[in-house]
């Protein structure tokens, strides 16, 4: 672009960052407290000017870890020794103010104010009064952007939506172009946690274990069962992914994930949230067991209530998990119409706790590896490995215990007619409960254990061996 002193306007929400601000403030706010959604409806009555200005208020955002366009951030730094810059938008002055003062480019800044909402034909007509029409350069993203354009000189598009192109170029002098968020389908994969469905395989063990896998019927109960524990479960994984923005930001790892990176839209995400939910209980209304319903609802009220408070409560988060997993088992009885067996559950329960206490075990080493005291998110610190570790290896031990009690029964007799080929699996989950520890504590899981155990060959192995035992044993 040629040398100019028309000021360049630049647009926050959207442009100059890939989020929203009013949407992460406002699921900030909930994440603390979620009754604040009725003060929201309150505020928003009184304009959403006020409705931003009193998130504002309550909600500190850490702007160094927004994600931020890098492409037109670096020309806008050579662009700010040619002429000024003004950071205009719609979100709260409080917000403008600290993201302005992060980036350090604006010698001035144009915000909401708690009292007009500076968005779309306000914006465009305070900029004419500013700097006169067709004298400024506007840099937007969306189709409110093109009231602004219509008055200024040169549209700078930050976004890959060719008809917004067309339209901004029939308006202004001059366009230019910068790339936009960039949704697509790998990143809808990825923030829905597919691969995290093989944690619903659960449902099928009570199949397994009650010896009715030939029978039709079951089969497609727990396939149907299967398939709403996944909506379901991804719905969650959306909304956790929702609230732990600045936490997900924070994370060595996690800050890759499609909301925190900004790879995908706010909005879009919350619209999805209710589909996948709906679609989960319309399922098992229809086509499973009235109490199939009950559990599930069950399971989502309770990891819903986990998003929002328990997994910042310490030893009852993990609680919380190893329940989740025995929810599933639980539902896949009830899914097939099978009793609940008490050796099932509490065999469930042991082996998960341990599971869910090496979960943390591996996030507080990474931690400890980076030197970090405490964790975003967390309510533990990385000394508190000398308490969970020998925790996680007694549960999981104890799983063991509770298999092996459970073939010297009476209720194994009626279901092996081999049980001594059962005595052989004790070993194999001991070996790999063993090893499973042994691995995070050299820091070579990174995944969910139940992800690194159907990933990982020596568990495939291990796995497969069980499986026979188990077979030979009928």
């Amino acid at each position: 672009m040629e040398n100019t002193t028309r000021p360049l306007c630049v647009d926050l929400d959207g442009t100059l960052i890939y989020s929203d601000l009013l949407i992460e403030s406002a699921l900030s706010l909930l994440k603390k407290n979620p009754f604040f959604i009725f003060a929201m409806l309150f505020w928003l009555t009184k304009g959403r000017a006020n409705l931003k200005r009193q998130i504002a208020v309550r909600v500190t955002l850490n702007t160094a870890l927004l994600p931020y366009n890098l492409e037109l951030l670096a020309w806008l730094k050579t662009e700010a020794c040619l002429r000024p810059l003004v950071l205009v938008t719609a979100s709260d002055i409080l917000f403008a103010n600290a993201v302005a003062s992060e980036v350090g480019l604006f010698g001035d800044i144009i915000a909401s104010d708690g009292e007009t909402n500076l968005s779309g034909t306000k914006k465009a007509r305070l900029l004419c009064d500013l700097y006169g029409d067709r004298q400024f350069d506007y840099a937007g993203n969306e189709h409110i952007d093109l009231k602004v354009w219509a008055h200024s000189h040169t549209a700078i598009v930050a976004s890959d939506r060719s008809t917004l192109r067309q339209r901004a170029s029939m308006l202004a002098d001059k366009t230019v172009f910068f790339a936009g968020r960039k949704q697509s389908t790998h990143q809808w994969i990825r923030a829905l946690r597919l691969h995290q469905w093989i944690k619903n395989l659960l449902v099928f063990i009570p199949l397994l274990a009650a010896h009715r896998v030939f029978e039709s019927a079951a089969i497609q109960g727990a396939v149907i069962a299967f398939i709403s524990f996944g909506l379901c479960a991804s719905g969650v994984y959306l909304l956790n992914d929702l609230l732990d923005l600045t936490a997900d930001r924070a994370h060595h790892t996690k800050r890759n994930r499609p909301f925190a990176a900004g790879r995908l839209d706010l909005k879009t995400g919350i619209l999805a949230i209710p589909v996948l939910t709906a679609s989960s209980i319309a399922l098992a209304a229809i086509f499973l067991p009235s109490h199939f319903l009950w559990v599930l609802l069950i399971y989502l009220l309770t990891t819903v209530t986990y998003s929002f408070k328990l997994k910042r409560v310490q030893l009852l988060d993990v609680v919380t998990l190893a329940g989740l997993y025995t929810i599933r088992i639980i539902a896949g009885t009830v899914a097939i119409v099978s009793l609940l067996s008490f050796w099932l559950l509490a065999f469930s329960v042991f082996i998960f706790l341990s599971l869910a206490v090496l979960k943390r075990c591996i996030e507080l080493d990474a931690a400890r590896e980076r030197g970090l005291i405490d964790i975003p998110g967390r309510a533990y610190r990385p000394d508190d490995l000398s308490v969970l570790q020998p925790m996680g290896v007694a549960s999981g031990y104890l799983s063991v215990l509770v298999l092996a009690l459970y073939i010297n029964s009476s209720a194994s007799e009626t279901l092996y007619h081999h049980p001594q080929f059962l005595w052989l699996v004790c070993p194999c989950l001991l070996y790999w409960v063993s090893r499973a520890w042994f691995v995070a504590h050299r820091g070579k899981m990174v995944d969910d254990p139940i992800v690194f155990a159907v990933r990982d060959r020596t568990s495939q192995i291990t796995l497969a061996i069980a499986g026979i035992l188990i077979f030979l044993s009928l």
